[in-house]
């Protein structure tokens, strides 16, 4: 079947004008005449402009017909012919070999192969899976480890190259359920295409972080299941180098000294489901100062409560010192500055060193109205009532902004640490963010980020990302009516009609081409006549 890729290049049709004008206007001109009088010249001429008329017809069609020919190429013509429906693939993800849901499938897997489908993995290429691999329920020889697991995390990206690989054939693809497997955009895939997702059998529990503080040690353990992912703190006595750490709900680890004074939990075996040891840093509780000059004193006391709060997430609770005269050598990782007075120099240098230095809006303020925008879906955004009447430092970044896209909350690096700048203060008489219930959970992303800021790539976040097991909904998958995949005798029905484009352009300049010779050989031979005629 004929078909043009870019219909609207059809409009370079028109130019078949210029030709017939040139024809027209472009008369021979006629033979010299003598006339006894002038009066007749008007006349002559009126009658030449009424008796207009093509001449040369057949050069006037050739030119026509190689602007046609050059229109029509440039409007992208193909012949489109039908493809050959193919049997299809089943397209299976190496991390569900040997799970108990597959077994389940195999019948109906066999059925597929004995009908004609490929078997091959949802990997890069799409090799075909050996037979041994299959009846083995296990990566064969003939399957590289490495090659299947280039990749992995992006499995809708994957079956959406599979769905223009094997265009025409309907697909059948088998993948775990888990939503770390399906990272990135989900682009609408086409028809023909069955997602069958197999569910965990088992509940993933680890070490997300370690504390130490004297003779016990604090764990967050992590613990994900299809529905959901949540923490829990517990503490355990410290063990000795070398010894085993048992946690109430988490498998033994073994306390292992680092390099200097540092020291590690990892684990006895290698996790099943990732195949990696996990190890877990054994951290410092985190210090905080908080000095507030007497004007600031009810700012201090909401401050060290939110703080407190906040640590319910930490491995182990905040050190807090509320300082009653300025310290004079801070070493905190944490400097909470609540007075009008100028930060002290030693301040910041402990800001060049690491430490992090937190100030309030200074003077008595601005009157001011906005809300904070919310971090999340579910968060009551807090009220600004005053600002202070700073502007932000040069060069300082926001980290929390109001409704106007104005900073509440700014960010200016200085050496190892920074200096954050509240452009409220933490007062019910500047503020409602003391009674923000979400006020622990911004400070938390604060004081520390390593482990609660999921775009940061972190050892953390990757021990996090390795160990979900929240599963995506079925009905967000394709192939899926109520929940239920598709009957294998029904794929066929559900496979689109691929078609196969053939560009038919080449051929029409090859043509244009030829046309364009044989206009300049009749168009030279036309003005060989027309010379000889005048002599």
């Amino acid at each position: 079947m004929f078909t043009l890729l870019n219909p609207a290049a059809l409009l370079a049709l028109l130019g078949l004008l210029v030709p017939v004008a040139i024809h027209l206007w472009n008369r021979r001109p006629g033979r010299e005449v003598a006339v006894g009088s002038l009066r007749w010249l008007a006349a002559g001429a009126n009658r030449r402009l009424r008796n207009l008329k093509l001449e040369q017809l057949g050069l006037l069609l050739l030119r026509a017909a190689l602007l046609a020919v050059l229109a029509v190429a440039v409007a992208g013509p193909g012949w489109r012919r039908a493809l050959p429906a193919g049997r299809g693939q089943v397209l299976l993800s190496p991390e569900v070999l040997g799970t108990p849901a597959l077994a389940a499938l195999r019948p109906g897997i066999d059925s597929l192969r004995r009908r004609g489908y490929g078997l091959r993995w949802l990997a890069a290429g799409f090799p075909k899976m050996s037979g041994a691999a299959w009846r083995a329920d296990a990566v064969g020889p003939r399957d590289s480890a490495r090659l299947l697991r280039m990749g992995a995390g992006f499995g809708w990206a994957r079956v959406q190259q599979a769905a223009e690989a094997f265009a025409g054939q309907p697909l059948y693809v088998l993948t775990p359920a888990t939503l770390a497997g399906l990272q990135g955009p989900h682009p609408p895939l086409r028809a023909g295409i069955t997602w069958q997702t197999l569910p965990g059998t088992t509940t993933a529990t680890w070490v997300q972080e370690a504390a130490g503080r004297g003779d016990s040690i604090g764990v967050v353990i992590g613990q994900s299941t299809e529905t959901r992912t949540s923490f829990s703190r517990k503490t355990a006595l410290k063990p000795q180098p070398g010894q085993l750490l048992r946690a109430p709900g988490v498998q033994p680890m073994r306390l292992q000294p680092g390099p200097g004074s540092a020291q590690k939990l990892v684990a006895l075996a290698p996790d099943t489901t990732t195949n990696s040891t996990l190890a877990v840093a054994v951290t410092p509780p985190l210090t905080v100062t908080i000095y507030a000059a007497p004007a600031y004193a009810p700012d201090a006391r909401y401050l060290r409560a939110a703080i407190r709060a906040a640590g319910a997430g930490l491995a182990s609770s905040p050190s807090i010192e509320l300082a009653t005269s300025v310290p004079t050598d801070p070493k905190a990782q944490w400097l909470f500055w609540l007075s009008d007075a100028p930060l002290p120099e030693n301040w910041r240098t402990a800001v060049q060193r690491g430490s992090q230095v937190w100030q309030e809006a200074a003077g008595p303020g601005v009157p001011d109205e906005a809300r904070l925008v919310p971090l999340a879906a579910a968060e009551t955004p807090a009220t600004i009532f005053r600002r202070g009447s700073e502007p932000a430092a040069s060069g300082s970044q926001p980290v929390w902004v109001d409704g106007r896209g104005r900073a509440v909350l700014s960010r200016h690096s200085f050496g190892a640490g920074a200096f954050y700048q509240l452009h409220t203060r933490l007062n019910p008489a500047w503020s409602n963010l003391v009674d923000n219930a979400t006020l622990p959970a911004r400070l938390l992303a604060l004081l520390h980020p390593t482990t609660f800021e999921v775009p940061q790539l972190t050892a953390d976040n990757q021990t996090l990302a390795m160990q979900d097991q929240r599963a995506i909904d079925p009905a967000q998958l394709p192939g899926r009516q109520s929940g239920s995949a598709a009957a294998p005798g029904d794929l066929l029905k559900t496979a689109p009609t691929a078609f196969q484009v053939a560009d038919l352009r080449p051929w029409l300049v090859l043509v244009a081409g030829l046309l364009f010779a044989l206009e300049r050989l009749l168009a030279r031979r036309r003005e060989i006549r027309s010379a000889a005629s005048a002599l």
